[in-house]
């Protein structure tokens, strides 16, 4: 079989999509072989892109018998700081998942809580899991998958307390690369378990960035990020006819929402058209 190649042209196409801003792309086929890399290695604040490690560090814990996903937990809304043990607690109109927000008082299954803070981007089901998965085999997924020390996540959603004490969520395009590559190319965890986490990630309902840059009907599996000033997209994206491909796009800049979004659809876009 041919081996997969970029047009040479992508990256110059990619630079003058950037412009001026911080944008680092990143992008491998699942042999192992990296074909574009623009400021991977750049840190930049995780927003929800966290819950990509943390979704594979559940469903990794299940397949040990570790954790039960089917498992009832409560759904509160009272956290533990990660800087000092403070309490904190998460606000329902900064969440885009109102089903976990319906449930407080009751329970839900870590299943559930996985699926919504995937799908649904939902921070309060991301904490809830988060709580039962904990940090360190969040940290052992980055590991394994070869992440860099640049790659650190050491807090939940909304830590005020532990980010003011450096304790900060931060990742780069390559480190994501390689969690979201050990899933598509079934070595982060067993064959069955990197199935269940990629058929997770192509449910997802936020399709603004990378998605949107493919055309119509082409499998994408994908998590987004973003917060004021930050926009991420990370993509295990296979196509029907052409190799499997990660890309990851990560923007911080000073612009508009829509703005960043389209930014990393048009780097899809381009990568699509040269990819071979």
């Amino acid at each position: 079989m041919t081996p997969p190649a970029l047009d040479p042209a992508v990256p110059a196409r990619v630079d003058v999509l950037a412009g001026d801003h911080l944008v680092s792309v990143w992008l491998a086929d699942l042999a192992g072989a990296v074909h574009l890399s623009r400021a991977a290695d750049v840190q930049h604040y995780a927003a929800s892109t966290m819950k990509l490690p943390l979704l594979v560090a559940a469903h990794r814990l299940h397949a040990r018998g570790e954790l039960d996903l089917d498992h009832e937990s409560e759904v509160h809304n009272r956290f533990a700081s990660a800087a000092d043990g403070s309490a904190y607690s998460l606000e329902q109109d900064d969440d885009q998942d109102d089903d976990t927000w319906a449930s407080l008082g009751g329970t839900r299954t870590l299943r559930f809580l996985a699926e919504h803070a995937t799908v649904k981007s939902g921070n309060l089901a991301t904490n809830l899991l988060l709580e039962r998965v904990g940090t360190g085999a969040v940290a052992d997924v980055l590991a394994d998958a070869g992440c860099s020390p640049d790659t650190v996540l050491p807090r939940g959603i909304g830590d005020a307390v532990a980010r003011e004490t450096d304790l900060d969520n931060l990742v780069t395009a390559a480190d994501l690369g390689l969690v979201l590559r050990g899933v598509g190319d079934r070595t982060i965890a067993d064959a069955d378990t990197c199935a269940d986490v990629e058929a997770v990630l192509a449910r997802q309902e936020h399709r603004a960035g990378i998605p949107r840059g493919l055309p119509g009907g082409t499998y994408v599996a994908n998590k987004t990020g973003w917060v004021d000033g930050v926009s991420h997209d990370v993509a295990l994206v296979r196509p029907a006819e052409r190799p499997a491909y990660v890309l990851v796009v990560l923007t911080t800049a000073d612009i508009p929402e829509q703005a960043a979004s389209d930014l990393i659809a048009d780097v899809s876009r381009a990568v699509w058209e040269g990819w071979r």
